[in-house]
């Protein structure tokens, strides 16, 4: 049986529901993210989870205790929280201690519990720092210590990286994964940002409109997605546009799906000299360049053909590589990098 299970859960606000019946189950040390666009229901999950808002109706479970039964406080749930919610009249080691206080925990136990969470979030040297002194970065570790120096049963975290840099959030994420798999405690982590989703999971929950989209890991959202929504908001991808030159395209490509949506990621395309011959099991798409966009360690290029503009994505482009608009140049198109979806958006296995 999972650590964490909620089952149908609905949370109804007057006159919208933000949760229509989503069930989810959480194994015993697993790192399990809640990724959506605002709006979705993964806050609203989340603060169900915390007991910040009950739900309207369903379950909870947390290692066989029903948690919509134990109030809040009693939960033994960290949380750490987008905006730091640190006290900044107290210094570092009383900010981490704050939790441990009311759970009548002997003086010299809070002094070893604090010590070993400031250690583990490398701000053991700045004790005695207050917060105001420190950098956004240095606030939330705070945070985080402050969530596991309690021992929490679960730890929740709710877009902790959104308000820091691009940088740092990419630092302190590493950091997080890593302090979460040494002391082996459940998360469940908000964000919005599919390539944080990616980077720290094991396993990523979509949600929209208050419902579940796909759950699986991160190979599985990004490589294989089951909804049209998922294969959008996961990662970058190409519609191609209905009509002739699309027809034709899947023709020779073999495919007859009866599908009302046919997408390829742009890492899956590439590009050939105008004219270029294919090789056996693909197709080439004459076009023209109507724009390129350097990212560093890749670029973008965005080409008109007869099966509507695709963005072709070039890893480690040269410096040679830049292409002007109005360059005739080639799509290669291979057969199994096309995905399929029906008009309800749901995706169909490859056919002909």
């Amino acid at each position: 049986m999972a650590y964490l299970t909620v089952t149908d859960g609905v949370k109804q606000f007057a006159g919208f529901r933000a949760l229509g019946g989503v069930s989810i189950a959480v194994e015993r040390g697993e790192f399990f993210t809640l990724l959506g666009p605002s709006g979705c229901g993964k806050t609203t999950l989340l603060r169900a989870i915390a007991g910040f808002n009950d739900l309207t109706s369903g379950s909870i479970m947390l290692d066989g205790q029903d948690l919509r039964a134990i109030p809040p406080h009693r939960r033994d749930i960290g949380m750490v929280f987008q905006d730091y919610a640190v006290f900044p009249h107290l210094s570092v080691f009383d900010n981490v201690a704050f939790g441990l206080k009311p759970r009548k925990v002997p003086q010299d136990q809070i002094k070893t519990r604090v010590a070993e969470a400031l250690s583990a979030v490398h701000l053991q040297a700045l004790a005695e720092r207050l917060p105001a002194a420190m950098s956004g970065g240095q606030q939330q570790r705070i945070g985080l210590a402050r969530a596991m120096v309690i021992n929490p049963r679960l730890l929740l975290m709710d877009e902790p990286l959104s308000n820091l840099d691009a940088k740092l959030r990419i630092e302190l994420r590493e950091e997080i994964r890593d302090i979460q798999k040494r002391v082996d405690i459940a998360t469940i982590y908000v964000t919005h940002d599919q390539e944080e989703a990616l980077a720290i999971s094991d396993r990523i929950c979509v949600m929209s409109a208050g419902h579940i989209e796909q759950i699986g890991t991160p190979q599985e959202i990004y490589g294989n997605p089951q909804t049209l929504f998922v294969a959008n908001f996961v990662g970058t991808l190409n519609t191609l546009a209905e009509g002739e030159g699309r027809a034709k395209l899947l023709g020779q490509l073999g495919l007859d799906a009866p599908a009302a949506h046919w997408t390829v990621r742009p890492e899956r395309l590439s590009l050939l000299e105008a004219g270029q011959a294919a090789p056996v099991g693909a197709v080439a798409l004459d076009g023209n360049v109507s724009k390129f966009t350097y990212l560093g360690r890749e670029a973008h290029v965005l080409v008109e053909t007869p099966a509507g503009p695709v963005v072709v994505q070039i890893s480690n482009p040269a410096l040679g590589a830049a292409r002007e608009p109005g360059d005739k140049v080639s799509v290669l198109f291979e057969r199994g990098a096309l995905m399929a979806f029906d008009a309800d958006s749901k995706r169909l296995p490859l056919e002909g």
